[in-house]
């Protein structure tokens, strides 16, 4: 690794995972404080109003020949055995899917089973013997679909099979492995796309067509996409409970390392914003919100930023996202629903002396391996671009795998790298949050897909790379790995 004070470019913050912890746990009275007034005040936002409700179910379909015939695994094989374990093993490990088993011994069993299936929101086509021919008529039926080989048994048409239907563009993903977590992995991902089915975006916005396509959105995701105005927002600013805010502002600046540029009444006024986005989001049964920041701000249209909020937000679960971006608020959405982490938009900066990516905003979460984990420190900052109002500097995590991604929600691609975080960018031009990075790849090619793509990039702590395959094949999306 380069040293990270050459020509300039200095790194501060850099806390190993095994040092965050160990902060963590030296503040953990004061953490525990800060948590039990953060669950008393989120009130209806933690409730089921806002979070999806049904699991998905989905037709597990076991796919054999009779086992009086020569084949693979062999004559005689004990199917029924099998799928029990394998019945039995999904369950436990996926409890919120309902799972519909059937087994399938030929191509014409297939075809009859998919005469009449209503309700079903994904299959899963676990080859347990060869030469059935059910996997490709349920491939190419346009349902979204895995097929799993259970290894020395299915192996030969998983083979033939997958490759096939990802050449014909089939809605199809699939796992090879002898590692059952994979096939859960794989299969819990008809869960968060269920999830992002029932779930509602709320864009603010006075802007006809800002940012993303929301009824594109709608047909990849099936997330609605609910667009209210400046005097909304406003309306329910006025309106937000006081003592509320306040008591956010407090522990807000309580809980920071410092309290930088902004005053007291400033935070009160994140504070009164954050309650307005909270109350709009349960009126309009909305998960994520996304609010033009920038262009209602600097009109005088949007009396406080919404920074502090987007933090809190995101922290709790739910979802906070900068500058009107629909598709980057649908991937910190699905994101969420995936990892049950934040994620957070960013301006990143390249530079390729050092081989670093710095992902740059004024807005990041504190706690970024989800609700239930440990808090990294923060700053309360002003916003940068125009020295105004309150934001947040998120000093986080070092030597830790991060995915990025983002939606082309008009060609519905989604873009891809990973980096290894390396630690935090003390320079007052540009965003506030300056998360360093040396990415998994080659830097150079990390500089083609922005004009398609746009400069912003959703940042995940954690690996979502397979995932995201998943997600993108099932969807009929194209995943681009840009490093």
């Amino acid at each position: 690794m380069k040293n990270p004070d050459q020509k300039g470019f200095r790194l501060s913050g850099q806390l190993s995972r095994r040092q965050f912890l160990g902060s963590c746990l030296a503040g953990s009275a004061s953490t525990f404080l800060f948590q039990k007034k953060s669950l008393a005040l989120q009130g209806k936002m933690a409730g089921p109003a806002n979070a999806p409700e049904a699991g998905a179910r989905i037709r597990l379909v076991f796919s054999h020949i009779p086992p009086d015939r020569p084949t693979w695994p062999n004559i005689g094989y004990d199917y029924e055995g099998r799928k029990k374990e394998l019945l039995a093993k999904l369950t436990g490990a996926l409890p919120e899917i309902e799972f519909l088993p059937v087994s399938v011994n030929s191509q014409s069993e297939a075809e009859n089973l998919l005469k009449d299936e209503r309700g079903i929101d994904g299959y899963v086509v676990y080859l347990l013997g060869i030469w059935t021919g059910a996997a490709g008529v349920v491939a190419a039926s346009g349902r979204p679909t895995i097929l799993v080989d259970d290894l020395y048994a299915g192996s030969g048409e998983f083979l033939i099979q997958y490759a096939a239907s990802r050449r014909a563009g089939h809605r199809v993903a699939g796992v090879a492995s002898s590692r059952f977590e994979d096939a859960v992995e794989a299969i819990g991902c008809f869960s968060a796309l269920k999830k992002m089915r029932q779930s509602r975006i709320l864009d603010v916005t006075d802007s006809p067509g800002l940012w993303g396509n929301p009824q594109k959105i709608k047909e990849f995701f099936g997330t609605e996409v609910i667009k209210i105005g400046s005097a909304e927002i406003n309306e329910a600013y006025r309106r937000a409970d006081r003592q509320r805010a306040e008591k956010w502002a407090r522990i807000w600046m309580e809980k920071a390392e410092k309290v930088v540029e902004p005053s007291e009444e400033e935070i009160k006024r994140s504070g009164l914003m954050y309650a307005a986005m909270q109350n709009l989001m349960s009126a309009h049964r909305a998960r994520a919100i996304t609010v033009d920041c920038l262009s209602l701000f600097y009109t005088g249209k949007l009396p406080a930023y919404p920074c502090l909020g987007f933090c809190q937000l995101n922290d709790d679960g739910l979802v906070g996202a900068c500058e009107g971006d629909l598709p980057s608020t649908t991937m910190m959405l699905l994101a969420g629903y995936l990892a049950g982490r934040p994620g957070y938009i960013s301006d990143p900066v390249i530079d390729t002396s050092q081989n670093k990516i710095i992902y740059a905003h004024c807005v990041a979460p504190t706690r970024v391996f989800g609700p239930d984990g440990p808090a990294n420190p923060y700053r309360i900052r002003n916003h940068s671009e125009d020295r105004k109002g309150a934001a947040i500097q998120s000093i986080l995590p070092a030597g830790e795998l991060v995915t990025s991604f983002e939606l082309n929600s008009e060609s519905g691609e989604i873009v891809l790298h990973q980096a290894i975080t390396t630690g935090n960018v003390e320079e007052d031009k540009a965003c506030r949050t300056k998360l360093a990075a040396e990415p998994v790849g080659n830097i150079n090619r990390l500089l083609l897909e922005w004009d398609r793509f746009g400069w912003h990039r959703v940042t995940v702590y954690g690996d979502l790379k397979r995932k995201l395959e998943v997600v993108s094949h099932l969807l009929g999306l194209k995943l681009v790995e840009e490093a």
